[in-house]
């Protein structure tokens, strides 16, 4: 490694040497001669601007073309048919931008090259040119922010009072997730409730928390609303559907949430994309530690008979754990000794 370090080393400062030596002879070449001669490397480094130019649009091209297939497919939320439409709208209006100073910049030098049959005019200033190119990319910023601004704030409005609430709390190196019973609603929480069965520090005293179950996988039903309430317990992580246009970070001590309405069934997507055993996935997508990698969680998007058939089936957290109960009374009994000891 160090070999190979020194090698290249010596490699790079005697190409610097040899391009110095090049200028210098270059240097007393002019010196030498009229001042006002040509030489040929001018003709040559000026034709190679547009070649460049052209060889570089190329390239864009090609490596647009073959990254396609990575691409993600279709949104499968109403919001992420916005936010890909605001995506694609700020990559072209940038890509235009980038384009037409670019074009500028490399056939400046051809057309321009310099000459001995004309001199350059002295042109040190242009308000009318200086305010254009301030106000037009301060107008084009601000339409997208605003439109960004809007779709923004229509994710984060509150979300719809049968909308599907569920939880999920991120933690070194899982995702646990809990879905409301019968009453539709999540019961309370409190980290201060966590053990080593209470794993998302359940408030049971709440009536809601009662019927509340835990679930292995995300199950969405087809173009309903659905609210995740988003919160983690050590370090930050991060919610990512990617297929949903959902990302969101799950911060300790300070619960975020997501609305989102799925419009394509695991299946329909199945279909459009060709792939039998395509699935959705959540993922985290902030650097945690070193079990990152394996925050990840099947979703299944299913008919809404389907989801249905499926919450039918699922048992409340209490049922699976009949005991605790007692448990959760000797802890509570516990703390009032406690602080009326106080």
């Amino acid at each position: 490694m160090t070999t190979a370090l020194l090698f290249a080393t010596g490699a790079i400062l005697i190409i610097a040497v040899l391009a110095l030596v090049y200028r210098i002879i270059t240097l007393v070449g002019i010196a030498k001669e009229d001042k006002k001669k040509v030489s040929s490397s001018n003709k040559i480094n000026a034709a190679l601007f547009p070649v460049l130019l052209v060889l570089g649009f190329i390239g864009i091209y090609w490596s647009y073309n073959d990254a396609a297939q990575y691409f993600l497919p279709e949104a499968a939320s109403i919001h992420g048919k916005e936010t890909d439409f605001l995506f694609n709208t700020t990559l072209g209006v940038v890509f235009l931008a980038f384009a037409l100073t670019h074009v500028l910049l490399f056939t400046f030098p051809f057309f321009y090259q310099h000459s001995e049959k004309r001199t350059a005019d002295f042109y040190p200033d242009n308000d009318k040119l200086e305010i254009a190119w301030t106000i037009v990319p301060a107008v084009v910023m601000a339409t997208l922010v605003f439109f960004g601004w809007r779709a923004w704030s229509d994710i984060t409005a509150p979300a719809q009072d049968d909308a599907v609430q569920i939880e999920l709390m991120g933690k070194q190196f899982a995702w646990e997730i809990r879905y409301p019973g019968k009453d539709l609603k999540l019961g309370k929480y409190d980290v201060a409730n966590i053990d080593n069965t209470n794993s998302m520090g359940v408030d049971f005293d709440d009536v809601n928390a009662t019927d509340d179950f835990m679930a292995r996988e995300l199950y969405f039903p087809v173009n309903k609303e659905v609210e995740l309430k988003i919160r983690a317990i050590d370090v930050i992580h991060s919610v990512f559907l990617p297929h949903f246009r959902v990302k969101m970070d799950a911060v300790p001590g300070m619960p975020t949430r997501f609305k989102f309405t799925p419009t394509i069934t695991t299946e329909e997507m199945r279909q459009k994309t060709g792939n039998p055993k395509f699935n959705y996935e959540l993922a985290c997508t902030e650097v945690c530690g070193s079990g990152h990698f394996g925050m990840r969680k099947i979703v299944k998007v299913v008919t809404q008979e389907e989801y249905d058939a499926w919450l039918q089936k699922q048992k409340s957290w209490l049922e699976k754990n009949p005991d605790y109960m007692a448990v959760w009374e000797a802890k509570k009994a516990e703390k009032n000794s406690v602080a009326q000891a106080n």
